[in-house]
């Protein structure tokens, strides 16, 4: 590839996701593209829809011209109903009809990757008529394809990839969502520190600081007095930052200690993905 440097990692584990997501729908019979997925209101036929639009949209296609029904109740927000368009366009698509599309522009796409010379900071397309940098772009695609691999994945009985390059991807991009959800949305005190301490197959253990200001930081020394620890396994940690599970349906996978009422606060800020 000549993709730049700061790409590469982000080219990578995309490839790595999109290719298992085409590996794992490619055998499926018509009845199992409906199966329910842990993504709310999305079938496995809606996230393989899902990913086509999205990198459609990175290839510069023009977007669907279509009407939302008015009965989808997942669809709350102008967001919601962006992302839904080239998902509803799709529902009676069939297997064969999906898997020859998702074939065709993984072949678009992996082509767009080999001659790759734009600048990292070069302004792209985003959601909802927004701009973001080409480096931020190809972040977001291997954090969404890995994400929605292993929806895939759950929807299908096939675990894996959970150590996989989007994996690492995903865990670097929900740390920095750390501290606006220890600080802001679950409102740790100033001068306190909260641990998060995962363990599976991406392990990692982070202190959440409040500065004086409340403002927060994160960072790899341990507190000797944390206000809570919260400790729990890769694949809760990521159900829960991604909004697939609430913090009650995995009470039993997951320890806190110290502030009781702080560490439920923080389970419920987790989910950060719209």
């Amino acid at each position: 590839m000549t993709v730049h440097p700061s790409l590469q990692t982000y080219a990578d584990a995309w490839t790595h996701s999109i290719e298992a997501i085409a590996e794992l729908v490619q055998p499926l019979v018509e009845g199992e593209w409906n199966r329910a997925t842990p993504c709310p209101g999305w079938s496995v036929r809606d996230i393989v829809s899902h990913v086509i639009g999205m990198e459609c949209e990175m290839l510069g296609d023009p977007r669907p011209i279509h009407s939302l029904p008015r009965d989808l109740y997942h669809v709350r927000g102008d967001f919601a109903r962006y992302m839904e368009v080239p998902v509803d366009v799709r529902r009676h698509h069939t297997g064969p009809e999906m898997t020859a599309e998702l074939e065709y522009v993984l072949i678009r796409r992996a082509r767009k990757l080999r001659t790759e010379n734009r600048a990292p900071d070069t302004l792209v397309r985003a959601p909802l008529g927004a701009e973001q940098s080409l480096e931020l772009a190809y972040r977001m695609r291997a954090f969404d394809v890995w994400v929605h691999e292993q929806d895939l994945r759950t929807a299908l009985g096939v675990p894996g990839n959970l150590d996989s390059p989007g994996a690492h991807v995903v865990r670097d991009t929900l740390l920095l969502t750390l501290p606006k959800v220890v600080a802001r949305d679950a409102g740790a005190p100033p001068g306190s520190a909260v641990v998060l301490d995962v363990h599976g197959p991406v392990e990692f253990l982070r202190t959440v600081r409040v500065d004086a200001d409340g403002r927060g930081t994160v960072d790899g020394t341990p507190s000797l007095g944390p206000a809570a620890t919260l400790a729990m396994d890769w694949e809760t940690f990521v159900r829960l930052s991604c909004g697939r599970v609430r913090p009650a349906a995995v009470a039993d996978r997951v320890k806190t200690d110290g502030d009781e009422e702080l560490a439920a606060a923080i389970l419920a800020s987790l989910a950060v993905t719209p």
